[in-house]
């Protein structure tokens, strides 16, 4: 793809009634319905540099257009002479790294959070000498071999990984075959060290990159409501973050429920490591169907926590995703002891705050119905520090979970 020049790039133009504010503001997405569509753009490859002007023509921004995504075109650079060469990346990158070396003493974290840190539909998970990319936009793609060096001169690791699984991918046309842009891949489940316990992950054949570092400090919060000996119910576990988190504070036994054997193996593999084997065990089911199983057992715990996948991944499964959810709350509440807690998470960006706290609170008031019990909202968390949210971008900030007292 040529960078010369701006002269050379091809020119988008948004339609006379887009908004153009909205992208001078500081947004950073071109939505399809709003850019003219003619058979000139429609014909562009898939990540192609272009120059997107106003209705009148006024050049606003450098971006990249994939012409078969909703997302029609993401901006890169407000300066449309802009070259995304080495030293591009690297002033990005760089700046990132700083944020994270402010914010963390182990170097395991997001490094790239996508638009919040100037890399459009970029991912970047760092395990120590191990960095793994999701490039899960077009241009991100074709831009790949630059990146990857880029990434490890400016962090100096040792091997540079590329995940490919994800739904964003395929909107964008993108493949899902893994690759070792760098370096080498771990022959084994990769040991990460986080609020006093050791979590395994699987860096390649893994969830998305293979831990969640987002749900970090509201792993710390909910061990901070843990008493020695507690009972913790673990929903949605994947590799332990909540149950493990909690053994490490003392809790007395923490039960992890997953869908995915190899999930819970990691986990199991994690209580190992971390010294707690004994106190920890795993059941593999729907999560819907062994909530309800459980209690119909009469189980009930000090701390129940449900960490679902996203319900609602875009705009037209909101409302069946908000059912979902209340669904969940619905049948986990009453596993919660009196005076325990209860951790409802969601990672649907498309579902609000608003819209899910009240999902939450419906399905916690039909699962105490006739109980007498009262929920309070004891705290609301967020992705952590690593994952920064673009103020004008409120999908980056997908990220919600409240904390309740039963």
């Amino acid at each position: 793809m040529s960078e010369s020049s701006s002269l050379t790039r091809p020119v988008v133009r948004l339609k006379p009634k887009a908004d153009a504010r909205q992208i001078r503001h500081g947004h950073p997405w071109v939505y399809a319905n709003d850019l003219v569509t003619d058979r000139r753009t429609r014909a562009l490859a898939p990540g192609t540099l272009a120059v997107l002007e106003d209705a009148n023509r006024v050049p606003m921004a450098l971006v990249a257009v994939t012409p078969d995504s909703g997302i029609i075109a993401r901006v890169l650079d407000r300066d449309i002479t802009a070259r995304l060469d080495l030293t591009w990346f690297e002033t990005r990158l760089a700046r990132a790294l700083a944020l994270r070396e402010t914010l963390f003493e182990t170097p395991h974290y997001r490094l790239i959070h996508a638009e919040a840190d100037g890399l459009p539909g970029v991912v970047i998970d760092r395990f120590g000498d191990t960095c793994v990319i999701q490039p899960n936009a077009a241009w991100a793609e074709t831009h790949l071999e630059v990146l990857t060096r880029a990434l490890v001169q400016v962090t100096g690791v040792a091997n540079v990984l590329k995940n490919a699984s994800g739904r964003a991918r395929g909107l964008e046309g993108l493949d899902d075959l893994p690759a070792v842009l760098h370096g080498v891949a771990p022959d084994a489940a990769v040991p990460v060290e986080m609020n006093g316990a050791t979590y395994m992950a699987d860096l390649l054949g893994g969830q998305k990159t293979g831990l969640f570092f987002d749900q970090r400090p509201n792993h710390a919060f909910a061990a901070r409501l843990v008493q020695p000996g507690a009972r913790v119910l673990d929903v949605f576990s994947h590799v332990g973050g909540f149950a493990l988190a909690a053994l490490a504070q003392g809790a007395g036994s923490a039960l992890a429920i997953d869908s995915s054997a190899p999930a819970l193996d990691l986990a199991g593999q994690g209580a190992a490591a971390s010294g707690v084997a004994d106190r920890f065990s795993t059941r593999r089911g729907d999560a819907f169907e062994t909530l309800a199983a459980l209690a119909t057992e009469g189980e009930t715990y000090d701390l129940v926590i449900c960490d679902p996948p996203s319900f609602a991944p875009s705009k037209k499964a909101m409302e069946p995703g908000l059912r979902a959810y209340e669904r969940l709350a619905r049948l986990a509440a009453p596993l919660v002891a009196p005076g325990g807690f209860l951790v409802l998470c969601s990672c649907s960006h498309a579902v609000d705050l608003s819209r899910f706290r009240k999902a939450c609170g419906r399905g916690i008031g039909r699962g105490l119905d006739k109980t007498g019990r009262e929920a309070l909202l004891i705290h609301t968390g967020f992705a952590g520090a690593d994952h920064p949210q673009l103020i004008q971008l409120a999908e980056s900030g997908y990220l919600k979970a409240l904390f309740f007292r039963l």
